[in-house]
């Protein structure tokens, strides 16, 4: 079995990629193609409580800790929202919480990501990264519980 990336070498990964895109049409498009590829949410999950809070466009999100990682599951009505979370479930999920409340998540500058959004999808992405933490912390905070 291959080890899985780290989050820095997760986030070099989508940098050099963008990298291979003159405009930012190429890289809307292909940000709505990593969309395309995001797992649908089962309707069980589409519920108000697992609402992203500060998302112009509507974001389910969920997580689950596995063998101490934490793994993400996502959906959006807006195709540009979808690819935004895929890359950031490719980029935390499957790491354990402290990684993740850790990552710096400094790819979403080296591609001019922020630059690039309205300003209600950059505070979207934002409450997407800040809800995926928080679940991070509170994993983090259960694991100590049951090693205590």
């Amino acid at each position: 079995m291959s080890e899985l990336k780290s989050i820095p070498e997760i986030e070099e990964e989508i940098v050099d990629e963008f990298s291979l895109f003159d405009s930012w049409d190429e890289k809307y498009e292909y940000i709505i193609d990593m969309g395309k590829k995001l797992k649908p949410l089962d309707d069980i999950y589409k519920k108000d409580e697992n609402k992203i809070k500060g998302c112009q466009s509507t974001v389910w999100m969920v997580s689950e800790l596995q063998d101490g990682k934490v793994v993400y599951k996502a959906e959006s009505d807006a195709v540009i929202v979808k690819g935004l979370v895929s890359m950031l479930i490719r980029v935390l999920s499957n790491h354990s919480p402290k990684e993740i409340m850790d990552a710096k998540l400094e790819f979403i500058d080296k591609i001019g990501m922020k630059q690039h959004l309205a300003q209600t999808r950059s505070n979207g992405l934002l409450s997407m990264v800040k809800q995926m933490k928080l679940d991070a912390t509170v994993y983090m905070a259960q694991q100590q519980t049951t090693a205590n």
